[in-house]
């Protein structure tokens, strides 16, 4: 069980809008949120049912939590819990979904809540997004990456055997509840995997913030200000969304590391590094290779390692896997022809768009070993 401070509970959580017309919602972050859930929902018609998906980790230690809040606040529930991991954010994951929203009967007047990291934002986004075309649903994220990126910008898809996301569409969620003490549960692997999203917020747009992290020597430092670091990566972020919602320009600033980091996953099945992992060896190794090409400020890969390594994330490619990662990348979704949108840094805070050609990913700085 979290321990939750009695001030936490009585402190007003702090309140950001992603401002989008009539798809507008709040983003909630305070300690104690999760005691406060029926109270921050979207306005709900009397008698409007909440299903609420999980996975099995999540569930085991906040899915009975959850819905007895909800059910004495006068909400009829029912609960699913999937197997976590990658693998589950897949087509077959989709049915049985869309089953117990009939089994329980609901409409596009009831409402969704996901309760979980990356995996069951987007998968159950997706299935809201596409249940009678579209139900409302909430995004109560549980995993550092989710909280500080995934959870906000109403990105939802599920994943190919050829890579991931390739099956999604744009559907914002009615708001998103963001309580950081449910990460004192999250394992430590984990908790390094969404420091590299909180990195790469940093690397693309705010120099000030990345010096902040270098002198945050382990978790429990970062946990001191974590609600602090959740408000400035999510204000980083809906800035993106609100000037780039459909991901044209702007917004594909966020996929700094991405590119390769999601081949990375792919040529792995999914069961290998974990996203958080794969982004970081992603932003280090397309440093390294802008850096060689004269197109980043010398001395740049060497900082970011540094930083990468001081919160226990790799920096090195597996290089025994590449001739997979390569072609993964040619399947990229933001693959356009034979042109390849990716993300630079001309320094640590400052990035910038290159169309790039498959072939970029091949050059030598972005292999080396350790």
């Amino acid at each position: 069980m979290i321990e939750r401070e009695e001030t936490a509970r009585s402190r007003e959580p702090r309140r950001l809008l992603v401002e989008l017309g009539e798809n507008s919602y709040p983003i909630w972050i305070g300690e104690g949120l999760m005691d406060r859930l029926a109270e921050k929902l979207p306005p709900l018609q009397p008698g409007a049912r909440i299903f609420i998906l999980t996975d099995h980790h999540v569930d085991a230690f906040y899915g009975d939590w959850a819905e007895r809040i909800l059910r004495e606040a006068g909400y009829p529930t029912r609960r699913l819990s999937l197997e976590p991991g990658e693998a589950t954010k897949a087509f077959g994951s989709l049915p049985p979904i869309y089953e117990a929203l009939l089994d329980f009967q609901c409409t596009r007047k009831d409402l969704m809540i996901t309760l979980g990291g990356g995996v069951i934002g987007d998968l159950g986004g997706f299935a809201a997004a596409t249940y009678l075309r579209g139900m409302p649903f909430v995004q109560i994220p549980t995993s550092l990456l989710a909280q500080v990126d995934s959870s906000v910008g109403g990105k939802v898809a599920v994943d190919l055997p050829q890579g991931k996301n390739l099956v999604g569409c744009f559907y914002q969620p009615k708001a998103v509840l963001i309580d950081p003490l449910l990460l004192q549960t999250l394992p430590e692997r984990y908790f390094r995997d969404g420091m590299a999203e909180v990195i790469k917020y940093g690397c693309i747009r705010d120099a000030a913030f990345l010096e902040r992290l270098a002198g945050l020597a382990d978790r429990n430092a970062v946990m001191a200000v974590m609600a602090d670091i959740i408000e400035t990566c999510c204000r980083h972020k809906k800035s993106y969304v609100e000037a780039d919602e459909r991901d044209l320009g702007l917004r594909m600033h966020l996929n700094f590391g991405h590119t390769l980091g999601h081949a990375i996953e792919a040529s792995e099945h999914y069961e290998g590094h974990s996203h958080g992992e794969a982004v970081a060896m992603g932003m280090a190794a397309i440093t390294r290779i802008s850096e060689a090409m004269s197109l980043t400020q010398p001395g740049t890969a060497e900082k970011l390692e540094k930083l990468l390594r001081q919160h226990g994330l790799p920096c090195r490619m597996p290089v025994e896997k590449k001739k997979e990662i390569l072609a993964a990348i040619a399947t990229d979704k933001k693959n356009l022809g034979r042109t390849l949108k990716v993300v630079l840094l001309k320094t640590l805070g400052e990035s910038y768009l290159w169309d790039a050609s498959p072939s970029f990913f091949d050059a030598a700085a972005g292999w080396q070993a350790e």
